[in-house]
């Protein structure tokens, strides 16, 4: 044995005890040690049942992250499981926490299950582009029913041991202590003399001929250019086409493939990413945490509103401030209606929102956020109007309060030049619907304390985010590279393309939507807005692109007009608009600029590929400290797919040489001002090196 597993004997069973902390990870010690458990327990002639269970807050939750992309050590775990599973005694397998991954995979190995009845169970490998390996779609469809391994296989989602007691993966929902529990099950199988069950030799059938073929269409819209699930379902049907050993090898196969694959080694780096990004580089782990028990917030709009359910979300009180009361009102109606429609879907009960609506108070005084050890204003984005709320907070919040900006593109060091405290002062950029979206960009001042810094990091994480932290600069990270996309996507208007084709291709690369009908669901209001407080700044070219100017002449400004890009219907389903063509298309003549074909290729290149450059210079500047830091903000902030593992990985998976020569191509296309390479990007790029190589 070893010092992570422990084989123990109780009367005349067995006890092979995992402890493996944090969450008893399968490593190769563990593998070994179940393995040593069960031959010690088959070679002890008093013992005759053997029980699985684990020490601290979770039975075994997956493989042991540390081994990704390393060369496998045996004993590999679909060798262990068989072994488990072709035991002559019985095999009880003892679930608290979460058994997930491989370790539902090992207690599908065990002849019988029990569980305590706030455990849950899972495969959730598709979310990092795999499949279970160790069995699961082969074990999965005959114990619990192709459409529940389906359902639980794609998804990756667990389900709570009640659910999974339905559907005959848990024998038995245990109270009390676990051991104890497990200890009566055992002797109980003994005693009854319950037959030996060994999931591999039950029968996976489907509930009518196009089972498969079915589900793959009903998941097709959702699972859009992911590969694993389709996988996933090829593997369950591996489980009624085949005998459990050659579904066992298809399975095997269709792991290797997917594991070898570029889309998971995007989402494993995404997995990885996302828990590196909490950690500022050079911010040391014992730096102090102000304590932020109570929070206040400037603006009941939108975004001020959001913010304020983010936070009641999390069971921290809110003062919610607004310079009228019917602002207030509508603002808290907003917020009431959101809830109910979660309460009305079954997502929420009822008392939750009742007890996240009481935490939520509305002010007309800026007296009343004095006690905040948090204040966020999310005002009109307009400098002027952030330093006089700003000179205002100054004056009222208390010492050692944090005065941050909900700002998406202004400078926060002008902002904080207007309180007696920049140390105090940071950016907490929100993204639209607050209370939904997963990305919170941080913004440091050249001034920002430390422990500031390491407080809205450690608070994003509390209310459910995945905070970034960046450097001041005209729009941080995510609107500064987009600024560069919509560029483009103009001058491509101008040069040729149309709103439909720009949005067809953006789409199909694994955006959520295209720039035109985002825009138009925005709002085009609001980028008209910043179109004119930026015009001074624009080229000569940037200005006479009036396209989005006379569009919102028109009083267009997307869905809740009816029309914008394109018209829509009382649904708000989106049409092409005829009008909008002809005005394109009379622009380019007016400007001079005689249109062409534009491919699908060069779509992609130049909405993607001026991003990369313009995140390699971001680099350059300290902006971002690491290029996982743009690649989480596009990801959960923008909806760039997962699958790519965000514009910085896309860039090394297609290889740099590419991007740079695609730059020199479109800087004498287009121009040198819009496309000079980076000179990081460029230096990697003649190394043969990437940004993460």
């Amino acid at each position: 044995m070893n010092t992570v597993v422990t084989y123990s004997k109780k009367g005349t069973i067995g006890l092979i005890t995992v402890n493996n902390p944090p969450v008893n990870a399968l490593s190769q010690a563990v593998r070994a040690g179940l393995q040593s458990g069960v031959e010690q327990g088959l070679a002890d002639k008093g013992v005759e049942a053997m029980v699985i269970l684990c020490e601290g807050r979770t039975f075994m939750a997956g493989a042991d992250i540390r081994e990704f992309g390393k060369p496998p050590l045996p004993p590999a775990l679909p060798d262990v499981v068989y072994f488990m599973e072709d035991s002559p005694k019985p095999m009880i397998a003892a679930i608290h926490g979460t058994a997930l991954g491989g370790g539902l995979e090992v207690a599908l190995g065990c002849h019988f299950r029990i569980a305590v009845p706030t455990a849950k169970v899972g495969l959730p490998e598709v979310k990092l582009g795999l499949l279970p390996g160790a069995g699961g779609t082969q074990r999965l469809p005959r114990i619990a029913g192709v459409k529940a391994a389906l359902d639980m296989i794609v998804s990756g989602d667990p389900i709570p041991a009640k659910k999974a007691k339905e559907l005959g993966i848990i024998d038995e929902i245990v109270e009390g202590d676990l051991k104890a529990a497990a200890l009566a099950f055992a002797k109980r199988v003994v005693a009854e003399k319950r037959p030996i069950r060994k999931v591999r030799e039950m029968v996976a059938a489907v509930d009518n001929p196009t089972q498969f073929e079915d589900y793959s269409k009903d998941i097709a819209k959702k699972r859009r250019g992911f590969i694993a699930p389709f996988k996933c379902i090829e593997a369950v049907r591996a489980s009624v086409d085949l005998p459990f050993s050659e579904g066992m090898t298809r399975e095997r196969e269709i792991f290797t493939e997917l594991r070898e694959g570029s889309q998971s080694k995007a989402q494993r780096h995404v997995f990885f990413a996302e828990r590196e990004v909490v950690k500022i580089p050079g911010l040391p782990e014992n730096t102090p945490i102000r304590d932020i028990k109570t929070v206040g917030v400037l603006g009941a709009g939108t975004m001020g509103g959001g913010i304020a359910m983010a936070f009641a979300n999390a069971g921290i009180p809110v003062r919610l401030l607004d310079v009228k009361q019917e602002f207030i009102d509508r603002g808290l109606g907003v917020i009431q209606k959101n809830y109910a429609n979660t309460v009305a879907k079954g997502r929420l009960k009822q008392e939750v929102m009742d007890q996240r609506m009481s935490l939520i108070k509305p002010t007309l005084s800026y007296d009343d956020l004095k006690d905040g050890d948090l204040v966020i204003e999310a005002v009109f984005e307009e400098m002027g109007v952030k330093k006089e709320v700003f000179g205002k907070l100054d004056t009222v919040c208390k010492p050692g309060a944090i005065l941050a900006s909900n700002t998406s593109y202004l400078n926060i060091d002008e902002i904080a030049t207007a309180t007696k405290r920049p140390q105090d002062v940071v950016g907490m950029h929100f993204f639209s619907p607050a209370n939904v979206m997963r990305l919170l960009e941080n913004v440091r001042g050249a001034k920002t304390a430390d422990d500031v810094k390491a407080t809205v990091m450690m608070i994003g994480k509390k209310i459910g985010k995945v905070p970034v932290m960046v450097g001041v600069c005209d729009g941080f990270v995510g609107n500064r590279m987009l600024a560069q996309r919509s560029r483009e996507c103009y001058f491509m208007l101008e040069e040729g393309a149309l709103p439909t084709q720009i949005d067809k291709v953006i789409y199909d690369f694994g955006f959520p939507m295209g720039p035109y009908a985002m825009s138009d669901m925005a709002g085009l209001d609001v980028g008209w807005r910043n179109r004119k407080a930026k015009f001074d700044r624009l080229t000569k070219r940037e200005q006479e692109n009036k396209i989005l100017d006379k569009i919102c002449e028109m009083g267009r400004y997307g869905q809740k007009t009816g029309a914008g890009f394109y018209k829509y219907d009382e649904k708000r389903n989106a049409m092409p608009d005829p009008v909008i063509e002809e005005l394109i298309i009379r622009h380019s003549e007016e400007v001079g600029i005689k249109r062409r074909q534009i491919s699908d290729q060069e779509i992609i290149e130049r909405a993607i590929y001026v991003m990369i450059n313009e995140g390699s210079k971001i680099l350059e500047e300290g902006i971002a400290a690491r290029p996982l830091d743009i690649d989480v903000v596009w990801i959960y902030g923008y909806g760039f797919p997962v699958y790519l593992g965000g514009p910085m990985f896309y860039a090394d998976t297609i290889g740099l040489k590419k991007v740079y020569d695609a730059i020199l191509k479109y800087s004498d296309m287009v121009g040198a001002q819009y496309w000079k390479p980076s000179p990081l990007l460029e230096k990697l790029a003649k190394e043969g090196k990437g940004f993460y190589s």
